[in-house]
């Protein structure tokens, strides 16, 4: 390895030490990085920088402010509204229901939506134990129901990662939105089956103190947001997600629709500037641009093509490209459940997976794919973020979580590497 080498994979590792340890504000490592790239000179300011105007990273940002206002709208509430009715009626028909309204809330909030799954499951635990349907009996598969969206369309994060470390590799292949979303649901497809087969296995207790009510009072969220704002509001996130589908027919104007139905918000007063601002702004999104000059420093040293190459000379060139993109799937998803840095297993794992590919002769979009999937994907272990909350919120015994959840990550990488290999062939 050449000094160039030690220096790029130096920062590296010390951003993610950074985003790890949690003392520090979770966007300003990938900056600190980007700082360090330039002073070491190993890359020029627009280099170390060149993320924050990248096509990708300035989609993603357009749509997190639609997605704020989204969340100011009466359809959360009434997800929340259906999901007490099921919880009174009871029964397995019920538990199914209750599964399938939250992966259609998962739809409108997004794979991965912190407020989403925090809002479900805080709304599970005060549920009083029902007999006809338990809530310890609803707390894991439901929280871990945010996480899969049945209508994959607002998959604009994870796409818009996934095209970032393919360019950042220099791989210009193109990458279809429709066809990523398809992978999506196969991957929530293997989730629901796992889920439906599952509840003879999830126990039977009571999660809170109070267990003297048999039903649950349903109460109706009031809506403070006028009529037509709402309106407008769904209308500018269907437009922002149509804009991102319809990329090869909007060509560069696709990447700033979000952006533009951003702005109509705070038009029109939905949002204000300072809501604008902070999620455009977003600690993920300062990761999300900070990090691709670091992986592009590592790219320009040699280093990811050295590591691609060693990795694809010790699995051999007679692995089957399965293997090679679910040996990915479950490296990134493992590391991310025990660091819980999503962004920094991807963009740890996602240029080896590509390089790796690349060395084999095969196109890496299937493994690129599978890798940043998968990084939200891991959960086996209750060691952070909404594994964690499952854990304590349900008064689970480790077993009992594992029961559930390691069966549960084998199906969903298995589910989720032969999706990526039906929708973007290898070879």
């Amino acid at each position: 390895m050449t000094l160039d080498m030690y220096l790029a994979l130096g920062i590296l590792v010390l951003m993610i030490v950074m985003i790890m340890s949690e003392k520090f504000a979770f966007g300003a490592p990938p900056l600190i990085a980007s700082l360090l790239l330039v002073v070491t000179g190993l890359a020029t300011v627009p280099e170390a920088f060149a993320g924050f105007v990248n096509s990708s990273v300035i989609m993603v940002a357009g749509f997190m402010v639609v997605m704020a206002g989204l969340m100011k709208t009466s359809i959360i509430g009434k997800v929340q509204t259906s999901m007490l009715s099921l919880v009174n009626k009871g029964g397995y028909k019920s538990y199914a229901l209750l599964i399938v309204v939250v992966m259609f809330g998962a739809s409108l909030a997004g794979p991965g939506s912190t407020g989403y799954y925090v809002l479900i499951l805080s709304l599970i635990s005060t549920i009083p134990y029902n007999k006809k349907m338990p809530t310890s009996k609803l707390i894991m598969p439901l929280g871990f129901a945010t996480n899969h969206p049945l209508i994959p369309f607002n998959v604009a994060l994870f796409y818009g990662v996934t095209v970032s470390v393919l360019e950042t590799a220099g791989f210009t292949g193109g990458l279809s939105m429709s066809k990523f979303a398809v992978v999506n649901f196969i991957l929530t497809l293997g989730f629901l089956v796992w889920a439906l087969v599952a509840y003879r296995l999830l126990p039977d207790h009571p999660i809170s103190e109070d267990s003297g009510f048999d039903e649950v009072a349903v109460s109706s969220e009031i809506n403070t947001m006028p009529p037509w704002k709402e309106y407008a509001t769904i209308a500018a996130f269907v437009l922002s997600v149509a804009g991102m589908m319809l990329m090869n027919v909007f060509g560069e104007a696709a990447y700033v629709i979000p952006g533009l139905a951003g702005s109509f918000l705070l038009i029109i007063n939905v949002l204000d500037f300072k809501e604008v601002r902070d999620n455009m702004g977003a600690p993920v999104i300062l990761l999300m641009a900070g990090v691709i000059g670091v992986a592009n420093a590592l790219a320009e040293t040699g280093f990811t093509a050295m590591v691609g190459d060693y990795v694809a000379n010790s699995l051999g060139t007679n692995i089957s490209p399965f293997m090679l993109i679910f040996i990915f799937a479950l490296l990134t998803s493992t590391c991310a459940t025990f660091t819980g840095s999503n962004m920094g297993s991807v963009y740890i794992f996602a240029p080896i997976a590509i390089a790796t590919s690349l060395s084999l002769g095969l196109d890496p979009t299937a493994a690129a794919v599978a890798v940043v999937i998968s990084a939200w994907n891991g959960g086996y272990m209750p060691v952070d973020g909404m594994p964690a909350m499952i854990l304590g919120m349900g008064k689970y015994k480790l077993p009992q979580f594992w029961l559930f959840s390691v069966p549960m990550y084998v199906i969903r990488i298995f589910a989720l590497s032969v999706g990526a290999m039906i929708m973007f062939p290898v070879s």
